[in-house]
């Protein structure tokens, strides 16, 4: 009988996941090991009003424990349900969504009694969760007990091996964006050309309006640029709990006519920003990876990232697909934005030189990372 793994996942919401798992679905049929996808729930209550639950990018067979809110379920209903889930698989190799919460502990004693091999999904970055004592010590005696582990890249991989996980059972990269189902790389050139010809400088900040974007250092930066490029604009997509404060700041800064709050978009609406963009800006304090700057890649657009965000070893590549810049030094910023202006006026080379670092960064080669990954766990 073929080896199985059951994969476990927190919420519908992530399409980028779903994505993932698609493409794993995808190439199960030809391989030797059966994968079962088990949702947790619909959505998180911080993804509430960013964007809906869109189970077209789900195409596989799935298993929703319950619908709405995943915070709305109490946390001893969640272990019980998880840990029930976790004895009652007859699989080989059971995927853990993470290692943050008490039922993902349940969910990992459950697979020590039974015997089961274990895998976890790791995010994180030193930059992300900087090591304490308090925290490490747990978080060294979780990963000790797992097989293997799926991460997001470089750094994710860092700090797994900072608490005491080996390199060679960390596979990376197990991420991609979960781009529009209208889009079409052998388009997105003539688009990006399209939408930036003639344009003046654009800078877009696509994300959830949040305190740990840096979006307040964004405004100050951007404030600086229209004293020397007064045709430039900013461009917000996204909602969260600083929205009415942003818009305040920006009133009070006097830049109503150059920064524009787009609520939040998708699909369609949100390509033409990328492609319309200059750079994409992402002024994160903390950002485990940063997805958005694949997005913005695969359309060409450029990237200005803060050194906290995961993706920079991997993405950022200084003057060929943007800059990083040191996160919350406004005048750092203002002087990287300034820069782009120039360094990707040649709007062709720049989008090419974007699409060919974001190719290996897709669904399926993530997908095919985290097979390779079962297929040595379950070797054991």
């Amino acid at each position: 009988m073929a080896p199985s793994v059951t994969i476990f996942h927190n919420v519908v919401w992530s399409r980028h996941k779903g994505a993932v798992l698609s493409a794993l679905h995808s190439i199960s049929g030809s391989g030797s090991i059966r994968y079962s996808m088990v949702q947790i729930a619909d959505t998180e209550h911080d993804r509430l009003g960013f964007s809906e639950v869109d189970y077209s990018f789900h195409r596989y067979p799935m298993k929703k424990l319950y619908d709405g809110c995943y915070e709305d379920v109490p946390t001893w209903r969640m272990a019980a349900r998880l840990t029930w889930e976790v004895l009652r698989t007859k699989c080989d190799l059971v995927v853990l969504p993470g290692y943050h919460r008490p039922e993902y502990w349940a969910m990992l004693a459950a697979c020590i009694v039974t015997g089961k091999r274990r895998a976890v999904f790791c995010d994180s970055t030193a930059r992300d969760r900087p090591r304490r004592m308090v925290t490490s010590i747990p978080k060294r005696l979780f990963f000790s007990f797992c097989d293997g582990y799926f991460a997001f890249g470089t750094r994710s991989r860092e700090y797994l091996m900072s608490l005491g996980a080996k390199q060679e059972r960390i596979f990376v990269p197990c991420q991609a964006a979960a781009l529009p189902r209208s889009f079409s790389p052998q388009a997105a050139l003539p688009d990006r050309l399209h939408y930036r010809q003639g344009n003046a400088p654009v800078f877009l900040f696509v994300g959830r309006l949040s305190e740990e974007k840096g979006i307040g250092t964004l405004l100050e930066a951007f404030s600086g640029i229209t004293e020397r490029v007064p045709d430039a604009t900013l461009r917000i997509v996204g909602t969260g709990p600083m929205g009415d404060a942003l818009r305040q700041k920006v009133a009070d800064a006097r830049l109503g006519a150059s920064v524009h709050f787009l609520g939040s978009l998708q699909d369609e609406p949100l390509s033409r920003e990328y492609f319309g963009a200059t750079c994409m800006v992402l002024p994160s304090v903390r950002e485990p990876w940063g997805l958005v700057t694949n997005e913005a890649l695969s359309h060409g657009c450029p990237v200005i990232v803060s050194e906290s965000c995961g993706c920079v070893p991997e993405l950022v590549i200084d003057g060929v697909t943007g800059y990083a810049f040191p996160a919350g030094d406004v005048a750092s910023l203002q002087r990287t934005m300034l820069k782009s202006i120039e360094a990707f006026a040649d709007t062709a080379g720049a989008a090419k030189r974007c699409m060919d670092v974001i190719q290996r960064f897709d669904p399926p080669s993530a997908a095919a990372n985290i097979a390779r990954g079962c297929a040595l766990m379950l070797m054991d």
